[in-house]
Formats: C-alpha cells, sequence, structure tokens
C-alpha cells in the first residue's frame, strides 16, 4: 500500500475522499468514464475518425467532470440524497373527508364500529 500513487484521505469515520471528490461522487465519476469509453468504442466500430471520436469523447469527459465536481461541492457528502428527498415529498396534504380519522378513532377505543 505504500507504493500508490495516488493517496486517499480517510479518517475515522470521515468518508472517503479521492482528488477532492467525497462519497458517492467517486462512483458516479467512474461510472461516466464507463459511459464515455462504451461511448467511445462504439463510435470507432461505426467508423468515424478516431480523433473525431476523441475529440466527441474528450468534451463528454470535461462536461461529465465538471458536473460531478460540481455536485460534491453543492451538496457535499448527503446533501443531494437530501435534496432528491426533499423534492419528493409533498407540500401540502388534502383531506377531503373525516372518515380515516373517525376510522382510526374506533380502532383506538376498541368498538367493532
Amino acid at each position: 500500500m505504500s507504493n500508490s500513487i495516488y493517496t486517499i484521505n480517510k479518517g475515522i469515520n470521515k468518508s472517503i475522499e479521492f482528488k477532492g471528490l467525497r462519497a458517492q461522487y467517486i462512483w458516479y465519476f467512474a461510472g461516466g468514464v464507463l459511459i464515455l469509453m462504451i461511448v467511445f468504442s462504439i463510435l470507432y466500430i461505426i467508423g468515424i475518425n478516431a480523433f473525431l471520436c476523441l475529440t466527441i469523447v474528450g468534451a463528454g469527459g470535461v462536461l461529465m467532470g465538471l458536473k460531478v465536481y460540481s455536485w460534491s461541492n453543492t451538496y457535499g457528502e448527503h446533501g443531494m440524497m437530501k435534496a432528491l428527498a426533499r423534492r419528493r415529498t409533498p407540500k401540502v396534504l388534502k383531506s377531503y373527508s373525516r372518515s380515516p380519522f373517525i376510522n382510526l378513532k374506533s380502532k383506538e377505543d376498541g368498538s367493532n364500529a
């Protein structure tokens, strides 16, 4: 382990950090790199010029890298999951009848109404 080129900074009870990426964003970046490799291979097999393939994949890689790093800096370790969960919670709960509350009260009383 001492001959590794890259260092992974990890303290006690802290998530891993690699080159400024924290937690799950490392996996997002790795998934993006894998997708770009697949796109390059498909473009090359189709017969597109290799320099054009490299240009397309390089531009996609730069955009993907900037986006993942911005997510990591904006949301932090758990912030993106919290933001997505907050978006899925309803703003208002509406009930047009009292029957759920009436049925709940009768179950609490123990009556068989």
